[in-house]
């Protein structure tokens, strides 16, 4: 039984005024969800529900609802439960109903899954099903889900906007959600009667389910836009975002406001680690293998029993908030096995460098991780150094929210060294978009903050964003670019370096018109700053690998009149091959056969006039060939 199903049995009825048990009972079929099994079932259920509102959202209404328990012989009227039926006022396809179950259900395993890293309040997300009314014409749908008498509040909504009514625990779930799941995803839209919550939205990577409520990382960026961590997120060990200083003074407010509303922590919270590779590529299966008896978490964890059971907090089922006593005192630390000196983020940065001789596990992962299944629950430690590697390659799976963090991982992934991969960095992307456009600015455009946009910028190319990279190169060597064109940056040598590394960047990763850039930048040895100078041999090595990258049109095939087009190039590169130097050996016959080539492609494109004039070049080349 849900807490939700809980409270609704502890309350008298509130809708006795209403006489809902006069109206017509209708048969109708229920759809419910299995989040884990990922199945539906149906039955036929009971029910009376008045044909007028008696509330209303943006995009739904509300009726009241009284069914009938299928496992309850003999039950009258006066002890259904109380239920509310949902509708959306604007007629919405079939399957919408449906996927908003799912949503809801899946929303609701990562409720049970941060429930169990022990936090001071436990929360809850209702169950909901879909109810048809088979009996009426065209079968009208219905979301159904109990009725909770209380204040109503949202505290976050899928666009960044964050409650006044200042709370701790909504934020630090949907942050916990973003760590926890690998940056697959994040639980946001909180909303309901305390710590009981329904009808939330969850943004994915990818972006393609969940309903037109997933913004993908556009969404993800307006969360962590608004969010400042608070002492949850800390004792999770949650990973702050990374905020340009004028973000960072714009949250002091919301800060200071969270540290008045602080709840106090009974026992010991765990802290979040992402699950691995294998496990992230299916959540639902790693969800569904947590317990609530034992811990598969990596990383430092309290020493305390409670660390890795469940809390249980007394008082009603959704937790009572604790004014005083905690375990972690004044100081805010825990007690770990290798002693009480160490915090939640100083023992994650441990991990990550390796600068300690001994790491403690929980007993399930150690057994895990060794393959000793008949270990003892007590040998967590791990002393031996090729376990201490074993562990940390382990730990290094994790997905925090910082940009420091990220580079580490990608550093030692090496399907992520160059570029791609990284949700977090497409999401400060979107936020230097955001800031260009005035997302965040009262309109004015003089209002929109540039400096934040150029941070987050430079935060998604640390990540790998390849469009991300590209732009700086441009904006560092003064060229034309997409974004933050009102962006300009002094014409001095450092800058024409840094331009040149990130173009450089950029051509490592794939882009061919960045290795055009560096091809011609080297012939002619302007701008390459004060680091290089003219290289033909590298120039030929970028001419050579961006005639070998395709670069076709929108229907996959060449297109001649693009810029650089195959034979220019060609062209081009037999240039420096045929006179050499600047690091190039000349190789006139190889000029030639560079020549013929380019001839070739250029008759293909219908570009007979340029045509001749390449097989002119290239008889000239062979020509001296030296016997």
């Amino acid at each position: 039984m849900d807490f939700g199903h809980q409270q609704a049995m502890a309350k008298d009825d509130p809708w006795a005024d209403f006489s809902i048990n006069e109206l017509m009972t209708e048969s109708v079929r229920r759809h419910r969800y299995s989040a884990i099994r990922k199945k539906w079932t149906t039955d036929e259920v009971q029910v009376k529900v008045e044909a007028v509102a008696f509330d209303r959202g943006a995009m739904r209404e509300c009726f009241r609802l009284k069914k009938l328990s299928n496992f309850r012989r003999n039950e009258n009227w006066q002890r259904a439960h109380n239920y509310v039926a949902k509708a959306y006022i604007t007629p919405v396809e079939r399957d919408v109903y449906f996927e908003d179950v799912k949503l809801q259900n899946d929303a609701k395993l990562w409720g049970e899954e941060y429930n169990r890293h022990n936090p001071p309040k436990k929360v809850d997300i209702m169950q909901m099903c879909v109810v048809e009314f088979v009996h009426r014409e065209g079968s009208p749908l219905f979301h159904l889900e109990h009725y909770i008498e209380g204040e109503y509040i949202k505290y976050n909504s899928n666009s960044g906007f964050v409650s006044e009514a200042v709370r701790c625990t909504p934020q630090a779930f949907s942050h916990f959600t973003f760590e926890r799941s690998s940056h697959h995803l994040i639980v946001v839209d909180i909303q309901g009667v305390g710590d009981l919550w329904t009808d939330p939205q969850i943004h994915s990577c990818e972006g393609t389910d969940y309903g037109d409520g997933n913004l993908c990382t556009k969404g993800m960026a307006l969360f962590f836009h608004s969010h400042a961590c608070n002492h949850i997120c800390d004792r999770l060990g949650l990973t702050p975002f990374d905020l340009a200083g004028s973000e960072l003074r714009q949250q002091a407010k919301r800060i200071a406001m969270q540290k008045c509303s602080e709840t106090k922590i009974r026992g010991s919270l765990e802290i979040c680690v992402s699950p691995s590779a294998s496990e992230a590529s299916d959540l639902h299966r790693f969800l569904r293998q947590r317990t609530y008896s034992g811990s598969s978490l990596g990383g430092c964890v309290p020493a305390s029993p409670s660390a890795t059971s469940a809390f249980s907090p007394p008082g009603d089922a959704l937790g009572s908030p604790v004014s005083q006593d905690s375990d972690f005192g004044s100081s805010g630390r825990l007690r770990f096995m290798s002693g009480d000196s160490a915090e939640f983020s100083s023992s994650r940065q441990r991990v990550l460098s390796g600068d300690s001789d001994c790491y403690s596990l929980p007993s399930s992962r150690a057994r895990t991780i060794s393959g000793d299944s008949d270990t003892d629950s007590n040998s967590g430690t791990w002393s031996r150094e090729e376990e201490r590697i074993q562990y940390l390659t382990a730990m290094m799976k994790s997905r925090p929210a910082g940009v420091a963090q990220e580079i580490d991982l990608r550093e030692l992934r090496d399907s992520e060294t160059k570029t791609g991969g990284s949700t977090l960095g497409q999401i400060h992307l979107d936020l230097a978009k955001y800031h260009e456009m005035g997302r965040f600015s009262d309109g004015a455009e003089s209002e929109r903050d540039m400096g934040a946009a150029m941070f987050h910028l430079q935060q998604a190319a640390k990540c790998g964003v390849l469009e991300a990279i590209l732009t700086l190169a441009r904006l560092y060597l003064s060229l034309p670019t997409d974004m933050l064109c009102d962006v300009t940056i002094e014409n001095v040598l450092d800058n024409v370096d840094r331009g040149i590394d990130y173009m450089l960047q950029a051509a490592d990763a794939g882009d061919r018109s960045a290795m055009i850039y560096m091809a011609k930048a080297f012939v002619c040895g302007n701008p390459l700053g004060k680091s290089r100078s003219k290289d033909w041999k590298e120039a030929a090595y970028w001419y050579d690998v961006a005639i070998n990258t395709e670069d076709p049109d929108e229907n996959g095939e060449f297109n001649a009149t693009m810029d650089d087009p195959v034979y220019q190039l060609q062209a081009s590169q037999a240039e420096i091959w045929h006179k050499g130097g600047f690091g190039l050996e000349k190789d006139p016959s190889y000029a030639g056969e560079l020549y013929t080539a380019a001839a070739e492609a250029a008759m293909t494109a219908m570009k007979g006039r340029l045509a001749n004039k390449y097989y002119a070049l290239a008889e000239e080349a062979w020509a001296d060939v030296e016997e």
